[in-house]
């Protein structure tokens, strides 16, 4: 379908799904000290722009479009809708009703953004047929802008940008802007988007420049897990593509860069000390297991609360640090709703990932080499079913990417309306989504 005359109305569009994007993903940012600043930001900003995601949703159905979109692979958005309402209840018996209700309320404000926003994409993939508006582009841009912020940041007012960890011995990138962790685990979705860039564009230059620059930022942070996420994700770009040029480029940049980034990031150097870190994570494997030995069997059904993990704000056991989260998503749900929020949890990532092969080629290499590397975090850090962060966000982006189809039959109405609206569509013509 021939879309020059919607080339102004597709740019546009393209460009308001950009900065939607970029602010609602700016939004878990703690960008003040100031806590007032800090809580508009994440609360009335974040709210401020999911209104926005409706309003350009409608905003293309003025344009030209109509609300025939249906929905596939129900299970995979039910079983969510049945863990965010197992949390609802929840609020009946956590041990702090106020905390798990911001917690719900943020979680549920993405989940509308998100629907709005891949509804939106979905939208336009019906009724302007081979438009160059892509997903992985728009989070690749998203990335790569808020990561040349902490690059740049890094060298203009290091005492902002950097986290001193280790007893002050090592400085990684995040500061106290956003979690080291987090930020990696960002990184490694970036990477993962403007891959796709470069089987896209015929000049590849710029895109080369921005994995670059997120590359580095990514490795400033330090993140163990998130080098290891991205390290996957170039294997398996490896192994799917057929451009061999692409493909030795890629290995040769890796076979370069690898041996120092493991040295650094995931061996620390070879400091014998903070190489048994690896060893416990951290202190993660004797954290969860007083969680699971100590915790769990004193509410072990139902869980504390929507993201509790106690009857007090810290769970804390003779041998390990006091913790207000878990830093692993599944074992946060486990804690917060027991074995019957786990239940549902586990069937609802089952139905997602069976989800992802049913698409076409280009869409499912994107799905999951999105899901890779905040699957990964989400078995160190906050993840996709932790408090609220942007992995929670890009989770419910997948969940409805996979949950919409076209149903081509059309209402009187609308036949009407797009006969008004968009004489160069012909609804009878319309295939199957």
């Amino acid at each position: 379908m021939d879309n020059l005359q919607h080339t102004p109305f597709l740019k546009k569009t393209n460009q308001y799904l950009f900065v939607i994007l970029l602010l609602m993903v700016a939004c878990f940012f703690t960008w003040s000290e100031n806590v007032t600043i800090t809580r508009g930001i994440k609360v009335v900003g974040r709210m401020g722009v999911m209104l926005l995601s409706i309003v350009l949703y409608f905003k293309i159905m003025r344009y030209g479009a109509v609300n025939t979109i249906s929905y596939k692979n129900i299970f995979s958005p039910l079983f969510y809708l049945g863990y965010l309402f197992l949390g609802l209840l929840s609020f009946m018996w956590s041990t702090n009703p106020g905390f798990s209700a911001l917690q719900w309320f943020m979680t549920f404000q993405s989940l509308v953004f998100a629907y709005f926003f891949i509804k939106s994409l979905k939208l336009l993939d019906v009724y302007f047929q081979g438009h160059s508006i892509r997903l992985y582009n728009l989070l690749g841009n998203t990335v790569f802008v808020l990561q040349l912020i902490f690059v740049i940041g890094m060298w203009v007012n290091p005492d902002t940008f950097f986290r001193l960890t280790n007893g002050g011995e090592e400085a990684r990138l995040g500061g106290i802007i956003m979690n080291p962790n987090e930020l990696g685990m960002l990184g490694g979705v970036g990477i993962a988007c403007l891959i796709f860039d470069l089987y896209r564009f015929k000049n590849k230059i710029f895109t080369i420049i921005k994995i670059i620059i997120i590359f580095y930022a990514l490795f400033m942070t330090g993140s163990r897990s998130s080098l290891i996420g991205v390290l996957l994700i170039i294997f398996f770009h490896i192994n799917q593509t057929k451009q061999q040029g692409l493909k030795f480029g890629i290995i040769g940049v890796v076979l370069l860069v690898m041996p120092f980034a493991v040295n650094q990031v995931i061996l620390k150097g070879g400091d014998k000390e903070r190489l048994e870190e690896i060893l416990t994570l951290t202190g993660r494997l004797p954290f969860w297991q007083a969680l699971i030995t100590e915790g769990l069997p004193r509410e072990p059904l139902l869980g504390f609360g929507f993201m509790r993990i106690d009857y007090k704000e810290y769970f804390q056991s003779t041998h390990t640090y006091p913790g207000k989260m878990t830093h692993n998503t599944f074992m946060q749900v486990l804690m917060n709703l027991g074995f019957i929020g786990f239940g549902i949890v586990l069937f609802q990532v089952f139905f997602t990932i069976r989800a992802f092969f049913n698409e076409g080629k280009e869409k499912k290499l994107m799905l999951i080499g999105i899901l890779i590397p905040i699957l990964i975090n989400s078995f160190t850090e906050f993840g996709i079913f932790g408090e609220s962060n942007y992995g929670i966000l890009f989770y419910q982006m997948l969940i409805f990417s996979v949950s919409f189809k076209n149903n081509p039959r059309f209402t009187t109405f609308q036949k009407i309306y797009l006969r008004k609206r968009r004489p160069d569509l012909i609804p009878n013509n319309f295939q199957k989504q």
